[in-house]
């Protein structure tokens, strides 16, 4: 099947969906079958194993995360104000 350099990984749906939906796959898509950093080695090598498991193919480490990237935009600013707020004891 061959995939254009717009469609990119969307391509399988065709013509069907329409170009929004498809554009909002692709964004999701893109970010979650690529390596991400391990928190335990530091590597990128974190990839998903299903919805919200992250498995580490160098350590081993498996951890939970978000659906489709391991850290989270919320995950980031509760650990953020998790360590300030520990730190300041």
């Amino acid at each position: 099947m061959a995939r254009t350099k717009k469609v990119g990984i969307t391509g399988r749906f065709g013509p069907r969906y329409g170009r929004k939906a498809k554009r909002t796959v692709k964004e999701i898509e893109e970010k979650m079958k690529k390596s991400h950093l391990c928190p335990q080695c530091d590597r990128f090598a974190v990839k998903r194993i299903s919805s919200g498991i992250w498995k580490c193919r160098k350590c081993g480490s498996v951890f939970t995360g978000g659906a489709y990237v391991p850290v989270t935009p919320m995950g980031r600013t509760a650990t953020r104000n998790i360590k300030r707020i520990v730190g300041g004891l």
